[in-house]
C-alpha cells in the first residue's frame, strides 16, 4: 500500500470517528500528502467538522476542503430570519465589540463585515453564527484595526515563539511590515503550523498573518 493509499484510510477511519460527521456522503482523495475532501452535508457545522477530522491525521499535509452544504428541505430558512438570528448572536457575544460587525445574507450563506481591534475578535464573530440553523456559509470580511504601536511586533512574536515547547527556534523565521506578518520555515505537522499562526495573531497590531510554515 502506498503512503498516499495509506493516508486516504486513516483519513477515512478518522471521519468516521467523528460523531457530528456522516462519513458515507465524503469522498477523500490524497495526491502527495494533499488530502481532498468532496460530496455533500446537510450542515455547514459538519463541513467544518469533517476539515478539522482530517487536519488531525498524521502525515496530512494540506487539505483542499470542496465539501457543499445542500440542506434539507425541512432545514431551510429565510435568508431575513437567518440575518436576524446572526444579529442578535452576534449581540449577545461577549467576544464581539457591540455593533461593531454587520451582516448580510444570501441564500443561505452570511457574509460578516465591520471592524475590530482584535483577531480574536474576528474569529469570534465568525464562530457565532457557523451553527445557526440554514446556514449554508460563512465569508468573513471583518477587518482588523489595531490602536497599538506596531513597530515590535516581529520580535514579540518570535520571542513568544521561542517560549513554546511546541517549536525548535532554528526552524522558524518571521518578518513584519506594519501590522503585516510573513511566517516561514518548517514544523513538523498541520497543528504546529495553525499554532504557530494562532501566535502570530495574538501579537498586538497584527491586521495579516501570511503563513507560508511547510510541514515537514
Amino acid at each position: 500500500m502506498s503512503h498516499d493509499d495509506k493516508l486516504q484510510q486513516q483519513v477515512l477511519e478518522e471521519l468516521a470517528w467523528e460523531p457530528s460527521v456522516t462519513p458515507a456522503h465524503i469522498g477523500v482523495a490524497v495526491d502527495n500528502g494533499i488530502v481532498t475532501l468532496t460530496g455533500s452535508v446537510n450542515t455547514f457545522m459538519e463541513k467544518i467538522m469533517a476539515d478539522a477530522a482530517a487536519q488531525r491525521v498524521k502525515g496530512v499535509r494540506a487539505v483542499v476542503e470542496e465539501i457543499k452544504v445542500k440542506l434539507p428541505d425541512d432545514a431551510r430558512f429565510d435568508d431575513g430570519e437567518i440575518a436576524a438570528s446572526a444579529a442578535d448572536r452576534l449581540d449577545h457575544d461577549v467576544f464581539v465589540p457591540h455593533r461593531a460587525v454587520k451582516v448580510s445574507v444570501e441564500n443561505g450563506w452570511i457574509t460578516l463585515s465591520g471592524e475590530v481591534t482584535w483577531d480574536y475578535q474576528r474569529r469570534a464573530a465568525g464562530q457565532c453564527v457557523e451553527r445557526l440553523p440554514g446556514v449554508t456559509g460563512v465569508s468573513n470580511h471583518i477587518e482588523l484595526k489595531p490602536v497599538v504601536n506596531v513597530e515590535n511586533i516581529r520580535d514579540d512574536i518570535t520571542h513568544a515563539l521561542h517560549r513554546s515547547w511546541f517549536f525548535d527556534p532554528q526552524t522558524i523565521a518571521v518578518s513584519a511590515e506594519g501590522g503585516k506578518v510573513r511566517l516561514s520555515g518548517t514544523v513538523k505537522s498541520p497543528a504546529e503550523r495553525a499554532v504557530a499562526a494562532a501566535t502570530a495573531w495574538s501579537a498586538p497590531g497584527v491586521t495579516d498573518v501570511r503563513n507560508d510554515l511547510t510541514v515537514a
